[in-house]
């Protein structure tokens, strides 16, 4: 009877053993992932963040008024704002047909050496009622959005 309760040990100590490198691997990839969990940054946590240029995100608030300059081409430079922190933005390409000055915005790309933000992707919504959740509960925060508030009020 003893080798019968000795090999269910060892496969209890096997399975657990086994369980506790599982634990331990998905810490540390859940770690190594924690700032690029986040689907966006506002202009303000950029700049406390430290962003590296050249690191892939999303950054994400409101086409600041006045700021949209259509360059040569395709090429238009527009600033992103949470109205704390303005950033930015280049993009070269066709911009949706709901961007407009003072509507949500979330861009994907990279900060170049001189701070400024190269976007690959611009996705716009036409007011704060459709606004990405995200995006509107981070404005709320920084005291920009009013419930009900839409781009005609």
């Amino acid at each position: 009877m003893t080798s019968r309760s000795s090999r269910k040990q060892k496969r209890a100590v096997v399975i657990l053993a086994g369980l506790a490198i599982l634990g331990i691997a998905a810490g540390l990839v859940l770690y190594a992932l924690r700032d690029t969990i986040v689907f966006f940054y506002t202009p303000s946590e950029i700049a406390e963040k430290n962003v590296v240029p050249g690191q892939r995100f999303r950054l994400g608030g409101l086409v600041e008024a006045g700021s949209v300059v259509k360059g040569e081409g395709m090429t238009v430079r527009f600033a992103v704002t949470d109205t704390i922190k303005t950033i930015t933005v280049e993009y070269k390409g066709q911009l949706p047909d709901l961007f407009r000055e003072g509507q949500g915005v979330v861009t994907e790309g990279k900060l170049d050496a001189s701070g400024n933000f190269v976007a690959d992707t611009v996705l716009a919504k036409h007011d704060e009622t459709y606004m990405p959740k995200d995006v509107a509960d981070r404005l709320k925060e920084k005291g920009v959005w009013k419930e009900g508030k839409g781009a005609g009020s």
